[in-house]
């Protein structure tokens, strides 16, 4: 990675453009060919520097529910739990843990039923008992504005 993929990076992060054409108005900004910034971000892409872009909305401002969930499945049933609960919509992220409760996420819903309903259905399509399903809901919210530095500028 050089000084301007570091650069690309701050950018990306930190002064990405809402308009029509936004990858032609940043490399504008960053005086480089919009065919390069591409190419560019895709290499950053395949390298696996850039994991995901997207934009990222506050659920609670738009009405919705959130809460961390955890289960205790059997290691032998991983897969099948992760696709069991990576088939609904609202759970935005999931991850394997070395623990008892070894399958966390995050469900965004509609509502605190919608959730309960998740929840259940999950432990139902799982044959879970109660205590192998634990909801987790906020009780005092932490957001941190998460922006990373690259060695070599930005």
């Amino acid at each position: 990675m050089d000084e301007l993929d570091s650069r690309i990076l701050d950018a990306l992060q930190n002064e990405f453009p809402l308009s029509e054409r936004p990858y032609e108005a940043l490399a504008e900004r960053l005086e480089i060919a919009s065919d390069e910034l591409w190419e560019r971000v895709q290499g950053l892409v395949e390298k696996g520097v850039i994991r995901r872009m997207g934009a990222s909305l506050d659920s609670r401002k738009l009405g919705y529910s959130s809460t961390l969930a955890v289960i205790s499945v059997p290691a032998e049933r991983v897969d099948e739990a992760a696709e069991v609960v990576g088939g609904y919509p609202e759970v935005t992220h999931s991850y394997l843990r070395d623990d008892e409760f070894n399958i966390w996420f995050t469900v965004i819903a509609v509502d605190n039923e919608r959730i309960a309903s998740i929840l259940e259905e999950i432990r139902s399509a799982l044959s879970l008992e109660p205590a192998a399903v634990l909801n987790l809901p906020v009780t005092k919210l932490f957001k941190l504005d998460a922006r990373f530095k690259t060695r070599g500028g930005g």
